[in-house]
């Protein structure tokens, strides 16, 4: 197995909406990683910049140039992801009730505001991976065209972050149920995604999670792909 380690979140840039702390404090955190980890085991195999964004965020540009500089730097050149989520209607705190709002991007503005962002971060993030969950399932393919279209502009793999946990339940949250994972996938599937990763196996998805329905969901999954 290769690992990829997520960088530091210090919680600050949620609570004020700059990632400058974020960048100064991931300094330290991505030199002593290495030092300690990174250039002992061959399982080391990258990182995860963990800032997460949805829009053209202020400062969030140059510091995701920052911080993959530096990860690529110290690792000689090891890759760099990053996975944000898509500003859909779908895209509400997690402590509200609602399950929707009104004011969601469109897809020319989702396209507009990424093609600046990876602009400016192709050179050292290798790979974005949106997160699938934020968006309504007849809105996949339209979001997921767009942003293959611009990772293969910029050379960047693009990677579906697909969410093993249901947003349209009323409480928060439960593993999602198999059907609907199944059509995230097949979005991705159909505009020739390079990779798919979840968030997050070990609650939602794994046989030893509290919920029962994430062994079933497991089973699900295995029996699609004939595991």
């Amino acid at each position: 197995m290769k690992f990829m380690l997520g960088l530091y979140d210090s919680g600050k840039y949620w609570d004020i909406g700059d990632m400058s702390y974020e960048v100064e404090a991931n300094k330290y955190v991505i030199d002593e990683v290495w030092e300690r980890y990174g250039s002992k085991y061959s399982s080391f195999g990258g990182w995860y910049i963990s800032g997460e964004i949805s829009r053209a965020t202020k400062g969030a540009i140059e510091s995701f140039r920052t911080m993959g500089h530096q990860c690529k730097e110290v690792s000689g050149g090891l890759p760099t992801f990053i996975s944000p989520w898509i500003d859909g209607k779908k895209a509400v705190s997690a402590a509200s009730s609602s399950l929707t709002k009104e004011q969601a991007v469109s897809v020319q503005q989702h396209e507009k505001e990424w093609d600046e962002i990876f602009d400016g971060i192709h050179e050292y993030v290798d790979a974005c991976a949106f997160q699938d969950g934020h968006i309504d399932y007849d809105e996949l393919d339209a979001f997921f065209t767009v942003n293959k279209k611009l990772a293969d502009k910029y050379g960047m793999q693009c990677w579906t972050n697909a969410e093993s946990f249901d947003r349209d339940m009323p409480i928060h949250f439960f593993p999602i149920k198999f059907d609907k994972l199944r059509l995230k996938l097949e979005a991705a599937k159909r505009c020739s995604y390079d990779k798919a990763i979840t968030f997050e196996f070990s609650h939602f998805m794994s046989p030893q999670s509290a919920y029962l329905q994430a062994g079933n969901l497991y089973e699900r999954y295995r029996e699609y792909f004939g595991i």
